[in-house]
Parts: structure tokens; C-alpha cells; sequence
């Protein structure tokens, strides 16, 4: 075979993958800095990129559909058409927040973010937010701290958990508290079950109930809880 016709090949296969990541999803992901003058939108521009985002939100996408949510089918996905994440300043605390199919990431966090892991740390927010926009959550009826919890088990599987976070189970006060305590308890309920993650967030199409954990684990959500306590016996 030629150089040439070699060439011709390598282009038609990053041609495919690219449609594959960006197109195949048939979703447009734009990205909005409202911020573009300040430190924190900066640094976005300069160390994190537009491009960049852009591309991981097609890639983050693809992740949770096919490794997390096991949604193969279009149909059985949140129907989105666009998303927009925002670099915005915000008066309160928040890193990030996201409001349907819109992401607001904050400028004021971007701007202190140690330079040497801003784009991973940019990354992980991102794929936690993500979920966010493609989890479902029980038309509303579900648990914050379940649904926060979703989303920051697919940051964890993505192995983007913030820097310094322990990598070891948390026991936490409740199952539901939320953050990186609900997801690593998500976890253990995954190795009890495989895809259970997957199968919870499926059930949470139309509505909620702490007894999907009964009809998917054969044990009430306290009960495992319990179970995962009395195994790690961490606080």
C-alpha cells in the first residue's frame, strides 16, 4: 500500500472517530464565558480552553451513556439537544450548579484553582456535571443526596475525584448524604450487583423509591447500608 493511500486511510478513521465522538450523539455543545475579563475567565481561556470543553462534554457524554447508564439507545436518554455550560462569577460558594441542560461553572473558583491541576480538576467538575444533565431523577421525587451522589460516582469511575480525596470507602453519617460518602456507597452496592447504577438510574425515569434498592439487592437501602458499615467501619 502507498504512503499516499496510507494517509488517505489514517484521515478517514479521525474523520470517523471524530463524528463518532462529536456527531453521533447528535447533541451541540456549545460554551459561553460570561466571565471574559476577570481571573478566573482568564485562566478558563488560557489553561482550559473553549475546543477543550467542548470536547470532553462529547466524550464525558459518551462515558456515562455507555460505561455508567448503559443507555446504547438514544431513547432512553435524557432528550437534550443542546448543552450550554457557562463560566459565570458567583456571589455564593458554589464550584458549579447545573439547571436542566445548562452548566454554570464559577469563575471565582477557576481563578484560585492551583495552576497545576486546573484542567483535571476543570475535567472532573465537568463529568460530575455532566451526569447531572443525563441522569435522570425520578421526575423530580428523588433524594438530592442520591442524585448528588449519582454524579459524583461517575467523576469517581472516570478516576477524576478531586486531588487529595481519599480513595478509600467513606461511611459517612447517612447513605444519602451526598458527595463522594454516596458514591463510593453506590460503589459497594455496584459490586453486590453489576450495572447496578445503571439499573437504579433506569428505574428513575418516571419516579422514585427507596425500595428500588429492595427490588434490585434483595435488602432494604438501611440494610446494606448497615452491611457496608459493619465491613469498612469508618466514620
Amino acid at each position: 500500500m502507498s504512503l499516499g493511500r496510507l494517509s488517505f486511510l489514517v484521515l478517514i478513521i479521525i474523520a470517523s472517530s471524530a463524528c463518532t465522538i462529536y456527531g453521533g450523539s447528535d447533541v451541540d455543545f456549545q460554551v459561553i464565558n460570561n466571565s471574559p475579563t476577570t481571573k478566573g475567565g482568564v485562566r478558563f481561556m488560557h489553561e482550559v480552553g473553549l475546543n477543550y470543553t467542548r470536547y470532553k462534554m462529547a466524550v464525558a457524554s459518551q462515558f456515562i451513556w455507555q460505561n455508567i447508564f448503559h443507555q446504547y439507545k438514544p431513547c432512553d436518554r435524557r432528550n437534550y439537544q443542546q448543552v450550554k455550560p457557562f463560566i459565570n462569577v458567583f456571589n455564593a460558594s458554589k464550584v458549579a450548579y447545573t439547571d436542566s441542560s445548562e452548566i454554570y461553572f464559577s469563575a471565582n473558583y477557576l481563578e484560585k484553582c492551583p495552576t497545576r491541576y486546573l484542567r483535571r480538576e476543570f475535567t472532573g467538575i465537568m463529568y460530575r456535571e455532566m451526569a447531572r444533565v443525563w441522569q435522570w431523577n425520578g421526575d423530580g421525587q428523588a433524594n438530592p443526596g442520591l442524585v448528588d451522589g449519582i454524579a459524583n460516582y461517575v467523576r469517581m469511575k472516570a478516576n477524576l475525584a478531586p486531588v487529595g480525596q481519599s480513595t478509600k470507602p467513606r461511611c459517612g453519617g447517612r447513605w444519602d448524604q451526598g458527595g463522594d460518602v454516596t458514591a463510593r456507597f453506590l460503589d459497594y452496592c455496584d459490586s453486590m450487583r453489576k450495572g447496578f447504577v445503571a439499573d437504579l438510574n433506569m428505574k428513575m425515569k418516571y419516579s422514585y423509591s427507596d425500595n428500588y434498592f429492595q427490588q434490585l439487592l434483595g435488602k432494604s437501602v438501611n440494610q446494606v447500608w448497615r452491611q457496608y458499615k459493619k465491613k469498612y467501619n469508618r466514620g
